[in-house]
């Protein structure tokens, strides 16, 4: 008995090794299969780094490529923030702590599906990317304007807001828009919408050339800025003060302008607005109140006037005699004067200068341009449209079956990330309970494995920085999430069956493209210490000086970037 009582813990304890190794074996060959997760983020801005961020954060061993058609990071940080507004790029600091970690490469000056426009410029397929990698986060951003489609709006002086503020911030792509700014004294500058980038437009505008020299704003925007006539702007909305996209603290800097008069703006109804949620109430409050400066009618100051409730007809060139501006310039732009409508009545009744002012303290108000509007017509020579961004589709979404609603700009996504394709039900097979019922084919949302989206791209272009990374953060949890829940991923069927990444993506696309120049995270650093070097040569506290063409960028790495 002994002699057994002695045997059963051995043989227990052998038998609990070989467990405990056929357990071990199993963990590694799950490993070898899923680890490290790849996952491609096609897009550098502050949606692509945030998602990269938090996936990295909760899976401590995936492997993280983001892909950039510029050779420099941070998109809309960098080419979309005012240059006045140094406080909102701090987030580079957490996008610099993402780039540091082994896991994680940049791979600038590579464009997706479309052939890059530059000469140096390296282009992959999606195909090709969608080959190599678990998932893959379209973070893009928005790279088209909304038009107004109406009558003039190709005539010179009239330009979108993103090619106005992507100018002044160095985007290569606009860096020979040139807008000649000597003619403001001839009329009011009209700037259309009235969010936070429309606040942006106005204040460059209006800011001294002094303190834009201490600003990273590109050379030649200063330049220009500093021959600048703008003396009068106005800012106009289609619906009301209360439903101005607009913050308050946008505002307020407009008022912090020295020597700038913000014309007060006089409300309907003013004694209904104490009822409004307090973030609206003070923002309203402070439009109501404008500047304060003292009488100077001899020297009038350049001015900022909020206009409300006025919808753009047409903009129109008439030829002066004798002439003052140049051939096909806008001289004038015609508005109707919208109805404010409560977003669930089709047939409002409401008229904005009526007594009943529901509809004008209602934030979620639309608004209607009647049949026979009452309109007004501004003499202007520069019209700024800030309308909105919108997104496009990469060129092979559509061959690859990836959705895309061109409507509004986004990538078809469960609101979480996930991007969602359509799954077509089959007709009802007969049954005894349906005999001879055939339901039509009904087409249900269905997750597209692997894919996900983040950002502009799946939300459209609103909120500011902050609201992008939370919406990165959703993004990047439901990947970990379907992570833990092994769910399937790229390529379709039992995932991880690659997840070679970017070192094989390169053999398969650029084999062959010895004019192909991918920018590195040291390349890019290269160029980041040049900006910087060049901003401390201009004297004047510049925090940097960016290059604005893609062929200077490149030029500092030498023979070294190919």
């Amino acid at each position: 008995m002994a002699t057994i009582a002695r045997a059963r813990p051995r043989a227990f304890q052998q038998w609990n090794r070989q467990l405990a190794l056929a357990y071990t074996n199993q963990v590694r060959r799950a490993s070898t299969a899923v680890e490290p997760f790849r996952l491609a983020i096609i897009g550098s801005g502050p949606a692509g780094f945030y998602t990269a961020y938090r996936f990295m954060k909760n899976n401590e061993h995936a492997k993280v490529d983001m892909y950039e058609s510029l050779p420099v990071p941070y998109g809309l940080v960098r080419f979309g923030v005012a240059p006045d507004h140094a406080e909102v790029k701090n987030c580079r600091e957490k996008f610099e702590e993402v780039a540091a970690s082994p896991d994680f490469t940049f791979i600038g000056n590579v464009t997706v599906g479309a052939s890059s426009d530059h000469p140096d410029g390296a282009t992959v397929p999606l195909s090709s990317i969608l080959r190599h990698y678990h998932a893959v986060v379209f973070s893009y951003g928005s790279s088209e304007d909304r038009k107004l489609g109406i009558p003039g709006e190709e005539l010179k002086g009239v330009f979108s807001a993103r090619e106005f503020v992507g100018w002044y911030n160095g985007l290569p792509e606009y860096a020979d828009l040139n807008p000649d700014l000597s003619l403001g004294a001839l009329g009011d500058t009209l700037i259309i919408g009235n969010g936070n980038v429309a606040m942006d437009v106005a204040r460059i505008l209006l800011k001294s050339p002094e303190e834009l020299a201490r600003t990273d704003i590109a050379a030649h925007a200063l330049d220009a800025l500093s021959k600048s006539k703008t003396h009068n702007i106005r800012i106009i909305g289609r619906r009301g003060p209360i439903q101005a996209a607009f913050t308050t603290k946008e505002l307020r800097a407009l008022y912090k302008l020295p020597g700038v008069e913000v014309r007060p703006y006089e409300l309907e109804h003013p004694t209904a607005y104490d009822a409004l949620p307090p973030p609206i109430k003070r923002r309203t409050e402070l439009l109501s109140k404008g500047s304060s400066l003292p009488p100077n009618p001899s020297n009038p100051y350049p001015s900022v006037t909020f206009d409300f409730c006025l919808s753009p007809l047409e903009f129109d060139h008439k030829p002066e005699q004798p002439s003052s501006t140049p051939p096909n310039w806008v001289t004038s732009a015609t508005f109707g004067k919208t109805v404010l409508q409560n977003p669930n009545q089709h047939h409002p009744s409401i008229d904005y200068e009526t007594n009943n002012h529901r509809e004008y303290y209602n934030q979620k108000a639309t608004a209607r341009l009647p049949p026979q509007p009452k309109t007004v017509t501004f003499n202007t020579r520069y019209v700024f449209k800030s309308i909105g961004y919108k997104s496009t589709p990469l060129p092979e979404f559509s061959l690859l079956g990836i959705p895309f609603n061109t409507s509004t700009g986004v990538i078809p996504n469960d609101g979480i990330g996930r991007v969602l394709t359509k799954l077509h039900r089959p007709h009802q097979l007969p049954s005894s309970s349906h005999p001879a019922h055939h339901q039509p084919h009904i087409e249900l949302p269905h997750h597209f494995k692997g894919l996900y989206c983040s950002g502009w791209v799946k939300r459209g272009p609103q909120g500011v920085i902050a609201e992008t990374m939370m919406d990165a953060f959703t993004t990047a949890d439901a990947i970990t999430e379907d992570l833990t829940k092994r769910e399937k991923f790229l390529p379709e069927g039992e995932w991880g069956q690659d997840g070679k990444g970017w070192e094989a993506v390169k053999a398969e696309a650029l084999k062959g493209n010895s004019n192909a120049r991918v920018v590195s995270w040291e390349d890019w650093k290269a160029i980041d210490r040049a900006e910087i070097e060049r901003g401390q040569k201009a004297g004047t506290g510049k925090e940097r000086e960016k290059f604005v063409r893609r062929e200077d960028m490149l030029a500092v790495l030498g023979d070294g970037g190919r």
